[in-house]
């Protein structure tokens, strides 16, 4: 069976309830699928109307020596395989009959991403679509955007990847006080990974944090001239997706296992940001490795997401944070939805 990106169909179909959709993202460092029908009853929290029936996240370090090397590796292709194995048998048990496929920035700045992506192929038949940074920003604001105060005239979201960080400017048009438009966006090639293996992410003590935090802030010096003359109301917020806001989230909440159900939708203070960051600091490695909202796959990685988030914080102050567990994935999902006329647009 093979699945074709961006849609496929497998059978006939005599309307859009029968389908089932799946939307697979190919990260740097995650392998992250979601398996969804429309539903006429919002989810908790918004007003998306997305059924999921199957899910599967594995980190599959892809992007692991990208920066030196250039290439992706052949132990990161292996295990990346592997994992779209599971996710190809997933989606053939669930009869899934209209998909997108997609792959970010590891295969974006690999030398050999497009041969990377043709074994898959020939592997999995599952055929990867490489996306570009103005794609993938707009699929994270329509995924999560859903989650922004709607009384806030603009609002940042950020998406902190593995090898990539993207932050777009959502502002509220005012005959549309519903709606959210995509003003300015920004793609960084700055993610976990990259800042990790530069600076070190088993041992960061403060003047390595320091140092992560100034190299974001340089990232970003660009994006923050861009958006000086954007007006901020009262209500402005930030709205981060990602490992880093969410293993935060679940610090924050002391989260002996995290819970995706009490974190996406959550509020978080600036305060309560600054003292989540300074628990995880104050952990040494093997301190993360043993909370449950870590672990090892994320231990040597999270305090570089905590630099890039501290610097969007200094850059873009704000007194609060909403936290989403879901962007990229849910985006394709609603985009694919919307096309078939399944979900009437926003």
């Amino acid at each position: 069976m093979t699945l074709a990106a961006p849609t496929m169909v497998a059978r006939p179909l005599s309307s859009w309830s029968q389908h089932t959709y799946a939307a697979l993202d190919l990260g740097t460092n995650n392998c992250r699928l979601l398996i969804a029908r429309p539903d006429r009853r919002p989810r908790r929290r918004n007003g998306d109307f997305l059924r999921v029936i199957d899910a599967f996240s594995r980190i599959v370090r892809l992007g692991e020596g990208l920066g030196r090397a250039g290439r992706i590796s052949e132990e990161a292709i292996e295990r990346t395989i592997a994992a779209l194995e599971i996710c190809r048998d997933k989606m053939e048990a669930r009869g899934v009959t209209r998909a997108r496929l997609v792959a970010t920035q590891a295969c974006r700045g690999a030398e050999n991403g497009d041969e990377f992506v043709e074994r898959v192929r020939e592997r999995t038949g599952l055929e990867l679509e490489i996306i570009d940074r103005e794609t993938e920003a707009r699929f994270a604001a329509r995924g999560c955007g859903s989650l922004a105060d709607p009384h806030a005239e603009s609002v940042l979201l950020f998406d902190i990847g593995g090898g990539s960080t993207e932050l777009v400017w959502l502002t509220r048009p005012p005959h549309r006080p519903d709606a959210r438009g995509l003003h300015s966006w920004t793609s960084l090639e700055l993610g976990v990974v990259t800042l990790a293996e530069h600076f070190g992410g088993k041992s960061v003590d403060a003047a390595t944090f320091a140092a992560m935090k100034s190299h974001a802030q340089e990232a970003l010096a660009h994006f923050v001239e861009a958006t000086t003359g954007v007006r901020r109301c009262s209500r402005f917020h930030l709205l981060g997706t990602s490992g880093t806001v969410t293993t935060l989230a679940g610090v924050h909440l002391g989260l002996e296992r995290y819970d995706r159900w009490r974190v996406d939708g959550l509020w978080m203070s600036d305060e309560d940001a600054t003292r989540a960051i300074e628990r995880l600091r104050d952990m040494d490695f093997e301190q993360r490795v043993a909370n449950g909202c870590i672990g090892p796959q994320r231990a040597d990685l999270v305090l570089a997401g905590c630099a890039i988030f501290e610097a969007i914080r200094e850059m873009f102050p704000a007194s609060r944070t909403r936290i989403a567990d879901r962007g990229l994935r849910e985006g394709m999902l609603l985009e694919l939805m919307e096309a078939d006329g399944a979900l009437a647009r926003a």
